[in-house]
């Protein structure tokens, strides 16, 4: 397993689409991942520490869990096929014991951010999800970085309207 951590929120410049961008603590590899508009604006609003006036979809889980003497340990971004993500989000209850809990990798980022959780991502889909090494493509890199640095909170607004 390698840990991860969120690294920024973009969009893909071919079709729009949200994509969260994650990366190791060396800033050696990164897994962009597209996602929906929704979970990109519920992580891009707990990145900037923006807190809704009513609890979020995200938040209530979060809260339900810990209501019932529950955390959240970890997520693991764990397989990737034709494309398409999976993870699963591994919970301790009150008694210690260990859960896991299928999710979408967009809804387990979400949880992370605001439980301030681990994220992994299983060597398989390293391997698979064909990763920008910055060692081998600085050129690419950087261009990639500057793209998500230039994105803000507030590109997601036009495609997130709250109750």
């Amino acid at each position: 397993m390698i840990e991860m951590i969120v690294g920024g929120l973009g969009f893909d410049p071919r079709n729009l689409s949200p994509l969260v961008l994650l990366r190791d603590h060396e800033e050696m590899n990164f897994l962009p991942i597209w996602i929906g508009v929704f979970e990109a604006a519920s992580i891009a609003m707990e990145l900037q520490g923006v807190k809704p006036p009513r609890p979020m979809t995200h938040d209530l889980l979060i809260s339900a869990i810990e209501l019932f003497g529950g955390k959240i340990r970890r997520i693991v971004i764990n397989d990737v096929k034709e494309g398409t993500f999976y993870s699963i989000i591994e919970l301790e209850n009150k008694e210690g014991k260990t859960l896991e809990l299928d999710a979408r990798p967009s809804d387990a980022i979400a949880l992370a951010v605001r439980s301030h959780s681990q994220i992994f991502v299983s060597e398989v889909v390293m391997m698979q999800a064909k990763l920008v090494n910055s060692e081998k493509d600085a050129e690419e890199t950087k261009k990639f970085k500057e793209f998500i640095e230039n994105m803000r909170p507030e590109d997601f607004t036009k495609f997130y309207k709250q109750d």
